[in-house]
């Protein structure tokens, strides 16, 4: 589905495979307009951005999520409708669907924009996509457009329609920690890279245990990810992550569980308890694990 990277200063990547991946019909010239970033334009002499085309794709995408949300969801008030649909059309959530499509080795930026990681900022990737989905109303109409958006999208309505009251991961793991006694969440961040390019590598901790980690482009997001990774698991019953050791006597909050116990009398790793909403995750995506009755997780950090 992806091309190979794209490297700072290369000429276009051929848009036929990402035609083919996107299946609506879409004409080479208008797709070429749909990632044209403002950055290249202003290079190459006043060409025409895609800013237009976004505005449009943005409304676009509202009515296709807010549609499929009151017709799939008919039990839910309209306060818990809202809050869905901002969890599905912000920003870090159309990011992750278009890096699905390696869309940012597509998009036509300025060689100052390319050779800063534009290809994989959030707001550039979401602009970009929501321009594609405005170029698909306008060629192909609404139908196809809903066509595309329902592809793209109905995993995300799905995933996050499953997160509780809260709708973020943090919120959902804190929820689900407080349900089980298990202690409040503590993260830990780390950044590195230069101010321009910065990334960020986070872990959460439950009960003196690391349950997941994450890496992202802004602490939020790695945060995100790592409680992503932590409510999976937990959920799923899974142990710990091993490598992450020190001493529960000094780190686990009060109530938490006991070293090398899965929290809240999870089942057994591997088996998912019941009512749990996502057992999907294995220990392999979340990496090696620490086998029951091993140590404790690393070194404390900041509460979420």
């Amino acid at each position: 589905m992806k091309v190979a990277d794209h490297q700072p200063g290369a000429g276009q990547p051929d848009t036929t495979e990402l035609l083919r991946v996107l299946d609506a019909g879409l004409s080479p010239r208008l797709l070429e307009c749909a990632l044209t970033h403002r950055s290249y334009a202003y290079e190459n002499g006043g060409l025409p951005t895609n800013e237009r085309l976004e505005f449009l794709g943005d409304s676009v995408l509202g009515l296709i999520v807010t549609d499929a949300l009151f017709r799939g969801y008919p039990d839910l008030p309209e306060g818990h409708l809202a809050k869905l649909r901002a969890a599905v059309v912000n920003m870090r959530a159309l990011a992750g669907v278009a890096r699905g499509l390696g869309l940012g080795d597509y998009v036509r930026l300025g060689r100052g924009e390319d050779g800063t990681g534009g290809r994989d900022k959030s707001s550039i990737l979401a602009d970009t996509l929501e321009a594609v989905i405005g170029a698909v109303y306008i060629e192909r109409g609404l139908n196809e457009a809903s066509a595309l958006v329902h592809r793209l999208f109905d995993p995300v309505i799905a995933k996050s329609a499953r997160l509780g009251a809260g709708l973020d991961w943090k919120t959902s793991l804190q929820e689900l920690t407080a349900s089980g006694v298990l202690g409040v969440p503590e993260y830990h961040v780390e950044e590195s890279g230069p101010d321009h390019q910065k990334s960020f590598r986070a872990m959460v901790r439950v009960g003196g245990h690391v349950y997941g980690t994450g890496e992202g482009r802004s602490k939020k997001e790695a945060e995100q990810q790592a409680a992503e990774a932590a409510w999976n698991a937990i959920s799923a019953g899974e142990p710990p992550l091993a490598g992450h050791h020190d001493d529960a006597a000094a780190t686990a909050p009060a109530g938490a569980a006991p070293a090398g116990t899965a929290p809240g009398g999870a089942a057994p790793a591997g088996t998912a308890p019941a009512g749990s909403g996502d057992a999907g995750h294995s220990a392999a995506r979340h990496g090696a694990r620490e086998a029951p009755g091993g140590g404790n997780s690393g070194a404390s950090g900041p509460t979420g």
